[in-house]
């Protein structure tokens, strides 16, 4: 298997001391990977560090200099707020910012933060659902926003659907290390604001261990499509409701 990275709530008050951490590891191993950042970040959760403690003077400055490096970026979401109890097409979670609204109304936002980006001279036509969590509304909307591409969904390869490229993430990262000499292609999902040393630690080690299995973001993005049939989708689906069963399984710890 080959292993790329995306690294989740990118934002101006994110946990610096972290991220930078974090990269001077994929520095390390040649990586570059996916960053979903967020166009208006209200969500009090990611507020990790003050705006003015950033280790970078202008944050969307610096959005552009990891792209000319080579570092993917997608639109996580707008506000990273959840407003709904919607679960979606891919349920991992119990929450979205945008499944379960109209497609008007999910435009209407979806716009607002593209229009963020490019105020700040940000293209891109790759999109990141905070919580994983959207419905076809949200398809609709992203695609009349020229978005083609989805990093989320179960599987080996890219696949399309609905008229958007999917980009797998991983079912379970110690299952895909089990299978590591097998063909296919996956994502390793990354939130360095809840990272610890040990788990700086683990990354380390990986990334050590599997050097020939990793990838940058953009080499996935140059992968041939497949197309994906109904047992295929199925399948997605049941997998996505046994990981979520599962999580909310070990909170209960039952």
């Amino acid at each position: 298997m080959k292993i790329a990275i995306r690294m989740d709530d990118i934002t101006p008050d994110m946990d610096w001391a972290k991220f930078m951490r974090f990269k001077a590891l994929c520095d390390q191993y040649g990586i570059r990977p996916l960053i979903g950042v967020v166009p208006d970040n209200r969500d009090e959760n990611l507020h990790r560090t003050a705006p003015e403690a950033a280790p970078v003077s202008d944050f969307w400055q610096y959005i552009k200099q990891l792209e000319a490096e080579g570092w993917c970026i997608a639109q996580h979401g707008v506000m990273h707020v959840y407003t709904t109890k919607k679960m979606g097409c891919f349920p991992l979670n119990r929450f979205s910012e945008f499944a379960g609204i109209e497609c008007e109304q999910q435009y209407g936002v979806l716009e607002r933060g593209r229009r963020i980006f490019e105020v700040h001279g940000i293209q891109t036509d790759c999109f990141m659902a905070p919580a994983h969590s959207f419905d076809r509304n949200t398809i609709k909307a992203l695609k009349k926003l020229g978005f083609r591409r989805l990093t989320d969904g179960f599987g080996t390869a890219p696949y399309s659907r609905w008229g958007m490229v999917f980009y797998p993430i991983s079912f379970r990262q110690g299952s895909v290390l089990k299978r590591i000499k097998k063909k296919g292609y996956t994502t390793f999902v990354v939130h360095t604001n809840t990272m610890n040393d040990k788990d700086f630690e683990r990354y380390g080690q990986l990334f050590a261990a599997h050097r020939s299995s990793l990838i940058s973001y953009a080499d996935l993005l140059e992968l041939p499509i497949k197309k994906r049939g109904v047992m295929g989708n199925i399948m997605e689906y049941l997998m996505a409701v046994t990981k979520f069963l599962l999580v909310w399984l070990r909170g209960l710890k039952i």
